[in-house]
């Protein structure tokens, strides 16, 4: 079958690899995608909510099914224009509707949707520019740290932790007020902050049946330690130590069950991914957010892990036909670790010339910010290389991937050295 993938990133890298395993596949698309999927596909330069262009092209490629990796298309619709045309309504698409979509286009319609299906997640509260004050109200009924979120989408960057009262109210005043984040920012989601451990919970539905893949911890800051700004991912591991099969049976009965059940109850049709962000606090798990689609740097974890052909998984997602697949899972560990633009997750220069990938044997290079341009591989992104490996257990992984990270150099070129350093 011909499939088109939506995306440019390392996830999508990293799903097309996966992809081009199948014994079903004919021809795989990337639009846009990037120097990596240009290895082992076709990138078609379209971008992901160019939907009359998609149209165009599927028709033209007979295209029989398309993933979209990132969550912009999604909110957007891509998978209701597809159902509401003739022509294109026989296509089996990857993603959520736009209701569905709304988990992540927007925090308060989210934390909405826990509260009604007993979904366990912190108390919260929310706020417009007209009820600014009542906002300023609720932080000082608040203990620190104060969780500011935009409830709309800011390109993952519309979450503040702040521990100062004083600036947690100037924040919030800038997202509402002075729109820091543009209409992302219209209504600020303030959370109880929630003290425990991060991981996230990665589940392929098909609105009915559910299977709940490999899980994953990630590391969002920019510096060693945890500390500096927050970015898309700095690198990730699973399996996670700590998520013991005690603790994701809870995550099983409490959080993926009363999900998929809680949008079966509110007629919203899912097919597709269905990220969850979870905190492990003491040895149960609440949900920080859900996201629509897999997450990045995860899924050049998560995906290596399956063993299953993933064209199979997800055929069975649009025939409704999920559970009557066993999902396979390799045991070995597989980590990886992210290679950023100098200056990211702020200023930050493109076009810089990447050398030695070619040097590398034991790890798997996933490409998020490249492009080719006049024969050379060049930077295109923050977030530029992700190399995942495996081993019998994380550490092993990760000292593969901090091995192959050395082999390779662009201008600027930062990584973060300590990924695992909490486990």
């Amino acid at each position: 079958m011909n499939i088109l993938l939506i995306g440019a990133g390392g996830r999508e890298h990293t799903l097309a690899w996966k992809i081009v395993q199948s014994p079903k596949l004919s021809n795989l698309y990337v639009a846009p995608g990037n120097a990596g999927t240009a290895l082992i596909a076709q990138n078609v330069n379209i971008a992901g909510d160019d939907f009359t262009s998609i149209k165009n092209f599927v028709l033209d490629n007979d295209v029989e099914m398309v993933i979209v990796g990132p969550e912009d298309p999604l909110v957007k619709g891509i998978h209701d224009f597809f159902i509401n045309d003739s022509e294109l309504a026989h296509i089996g698409v990857i993603g959520p509707q736009k209701l569905g979509a709304t988990l992540e286009g927007s925090k308060q319609f989210a934390k909405e949707f826990m509260m009604r299906h007993g979904v366990p997640t912190a108390a919260y509260e929310s706020f417009t520019a007209d009820t600014l004050h009542k906002g300023y109200t609720f932080l000082e009924s608040l203990k620190p740290p104060y969780v500011l979120k935009a409830d709309g989408l800011a390109a993952g960057k519309g979450v503040l932790i702040l521990n100062d009262i004083e600036e947690a109210k100037n924040q919030l005043k800038s997202m509402l007020v002075d729109q820091k984040f543009g209409q992302a920012s219209a209504t600020v989601v303030i959370e109880e902050f929630l003290d425990g451990i991060e991981l996230s919970c990665f589940v392929l539905t098909d609105g009915v049946n559910y299977k709940i893949l490999p899980e994953a911890k990630d590391y969002k800051r920019i510096g060693e330690g945890d500390t500096g700004l927050n970015t898309g991912g700095m690198g990730a591991i699973s399996p996670v130590p700590f998520a013991d099969a005690d603790f994701m049976h809870k995550v099983e009965e409490r959080i993926v069950k009363p999900t998929i059940n809680g949008l079966k109850k509110d007629n919203i049709p899912y097919r597709g991914f269905i990220f969850i962000g979870l905190i492990k606090i003491g040895n149960d798990p609440k949900v920080i957010e859900y996201n629509v689609r897999m997450g990045d740097p995860e899924t050049e974890v998560v995906v290596p892990r399956i063993k299953n052909d993933i064209v199979d998984l997800l055929i069975a997602v649009t025939k409704g036909t999920l559970n009557e697949i066993d999902l396979e899972i390799d045991d070995r560990s597989a980590a990886t670790v992210m290679s950023v633009s100098g200056g990211y997750p702020e200023a930050y220069e493109k076009g810089k010339e990447i050398t030695g990938l070619d040097k590398i044997t034991e790890s798997i290079p996933f490409h998020a910010g490249t492009l080719n341009k006049a024969g050379k591989t060049v930077t295109n992104g923050g977030r530029v290389i992700a190399i995942t490996s495996y081993g019998s257990n994380y550490n092993e992984a990760l000292n593969k991937s901090y091995k192959s990270t050395e082999l390779f150099s662009f201008e600027g070129k930062y990584y973060r050295k300590d990924i695992g350093f909490d486990l």
